[in-house]
């Protein structure tokens, strides 16, 4: 399944939730949402502008931005940690992605990414940017 159908379902619940007033979000989820939202903007550009990066480099933002989200999960609990805690798992298969050759010899299970994969893996870290502003209640 893509990166980018399962960060919507999410995306989709989060929204769902908040909508309904089943969740609300602590001023602390809401600090966290706010700086993760911010990071993911650095990390994340337009779709113009990640595509005319090298492929080690759209593999290095991507890589940031799942710490981004690792770090902002460290610091909560409850459903904000349970929304996260999922994004990351989504989007884990850049984890094993490589952009450089393997020489012939161990990539640890690595695999080379098609562009159609950075690209819905982009798409997905833009998404929850946007799910992440909304938590905020900006």
């Amino acid at each position: 399944m893509e990166m980018r159908t399962l960060i919507e379902g999410l995306a989709e619940e989060a929204e769902r939730q908040l909508r309904d007033r089943a969740w609300a979000p602590s001023p602390a989820d809401r600090a966290t949402a706010a700086q993760a939202a911010a990071d993911l903007h650095t990390t994340i550009g337009t779709p113009h502008t990640q595509e005319a990066l090298t492929a080690i480099d759209r593999l290095e933002h991507l890589r940031e931005a799942l710490a981004v989200l690792a770090i902002a999960l460290a610091r909560v609990h409850g459903r904000l940690a349970w929304f996260l805690g999922a994004a990351v798992t989504a989007l884990a298969p850049v984890l094993h992605w490589r952009a450089l050759p393997d020489d012939d010899g161990p990539t640890f299970g690595a695999v080379r990414p098609t562009p159609e994969q950075y690209t819905d893996a982009e798409e997905a870290i833009r998404r929850l940017h946007g799910t992440l502003v909304l938590i905020t209640g900006s």
